[in-house]
């Protein structure tokens, strides 16, 4: 009997060792985006309504839902002008409300046509808050501001070149009309090793990459 414990006890080591020197295997490090598995990111995030801070801005594309009034609700741009227009209230002013307030002004409006409405809006794009990026990527120039982007959000849509240099990356930040040159390694960054790295963006930084 303890022949046969032994000889079920070899097998299931025998089994197990190569499955424990897979998992002890590392990759060796390289600074190329090729070996970087970031998930692209579609920068065009939604807001809901309740998102305080967000202020309309002119080129956002809005969604304006009355319930249970699909004439008024709609889908549209903000103007250069700052304003949309909608059936029964015309032009309402739209940038530098956030969506709670406009949903709320448009409420309004609509108070002497329709019974108590109900109205949400949401900023399907944000068009009107832009950073850049420029040098060793695929798709540089200009895009949109979302919420809370960070320096691997914002680059995780651009793509690298061969040749990027992804621990020299610096974001170009202009305050109070003064230039700032802030370093951010993006290699520690999406490894985790550094997540103060990953810096959060403003609207007008330029992110370069070496």
């Amino acid at each position: 009997m303890k022949k046969w414990i032994d000889w079920v006890l070899t097998a299931c080591l025998v089994a197990l060792c190569p499955l424990g020197g897979i998992a002890q295997e590392t990759q060796p490090a390289n600074d190329r985006a090729e070996i970087i598995p970031v998930k692209n990111m579609d920068l065009r995030v939604g807001l809901s309504p309740a998102d305080a801070k967000y202020s309309i801005g002119v080129g956002d594309i809005l969604t304006v839902d009355v319930w249970k009034q699909p004439e008024v609700s709609r889908t549209l741009p903000v103007r250069t002008d700052g304003k949309i227009s909608l059936p029964l209230i015309n032009d309402v002013q739209a940038a530098g409300l956030t969506p709670t307030q406009l949903g709320t002004q448009i409420a309004e409006g609509l108070r002497k046509i329709i019974i108590n409405p109900q109205v949400t809006v949401i900023v399907n794009e944000i068009n009107s808050q832009r950073i850049y990026i420029v040098g060793q990527v695929l798709r540089g120039g200009a895009y949109p501001l979302a919420p809370n982007l960070t320096i691997v959000q914002a680059l995780s849509g651009a793509g690298f070149t061969p040749f990027a240099n992804l621990k020299k990356i610096y974001v170009v930040r202009i305050e109070n009309g003064q230039k700032e040159i802030l370093p951010a390694n993006f290699k520690e960054a999406v490894s985790r090793q550094n997540l103060k790295q990953d810096l959060s963006l403003k609207a007008g930084d330029t992110i370069v990459v070496p």
